[in-house]
């Protein structure tokens, strides 16, 4: 049983999805990906986080982002569900769910936690990144919905981290100031960070977004 840290190497499979047979690392080309997991079809929290996903599609295609979902069930129940989701929250279903009955995705990803449920998938969430690195993870209970603004802010702040050297202070959000590394010396910081910067202690440095 894998367990799968940040900065591992997200592991390639084949599976069976609503959109046809698929390798992953093929379907991923060269975009970041967001894999999530859901305890069953039919189920009433996962209706909505589908319903979600699908209504975001513009904003994690501006991203360079696909998303990917998958159940432990067949592709008969995810097509028909499919159908539900599109009816009951008013979006079509424009990304792959993987039928994963026989579980090899689910272990790859560890994707199972007997002590919450022999058979159902928790609520787990990977973000991964054109390197096939993961780069985020978050378990959530089968009982609880995920926060899709959380998982949109989360790549704004790493891809941003990725292209600049900056990190991100508690609850950002895109434009918002950012922070220098510790690791950059100051005189080296007019010729990475033009926009200037505020010191507010010697290791807590900012400077304002600089992709706006």
């Amino acid at each position: 049983m894998a367990h799968l840290r940040l900065g591992d190497t997200a592991p390639n499979f084949d599976a069976t999805t609503t959109e046809g047979d698929i390798n992953f690392y093929d379907w991923a080309g060269d975009s970041w990906v967001v894999l999530f997991s859901h305890p069953a079809d039919y189920t009433p929290v996962c209706t909505t986080e589908l319903g979600r996903t699908a209504a975001l599609g513009g904003e994690f295609q501006k991203r360079n982002v696909k998303p990917i979902a998958l159940s432990v069930d067949g592709l008969e129940d995810h097509k028909g569900w499919v159908g539900d989701i599109e009816e009951t929250q008013g979006t079509a279903v424009n990304f792959p769910i993987i039928a994963d009955s026989d579980r090899t995705v689910a272990d790859l990803y560890d994707m199972i936690h007997p002590n919450a449920d022999n058979t159902a998938t928790v609520r787990s969430v990977f973000i991964i990144d054109p390197n096939k690195k993961v780069r985020l993870t978050l378990t959530y209970p089968a009982s609880c919905g995920r926060n899709f603004d959380e998982i949109v802010r989360v790549i704004d702040a790493l891809q941003l981290s990725d292209e600049y050297n900056v990190a991100t202070p508690v609850d950002w959000k895109d434009g918002d100031d950012v922070i220098i590394p510790p690791s950059v010396k100051n005189e080296d910081i007019p010729a990475n960070y033009p926009k200037g910067h505020t010191e507010i202690k010697p290791y807590l440095r900012t400077t304002p977004a600089p992709n706006k």
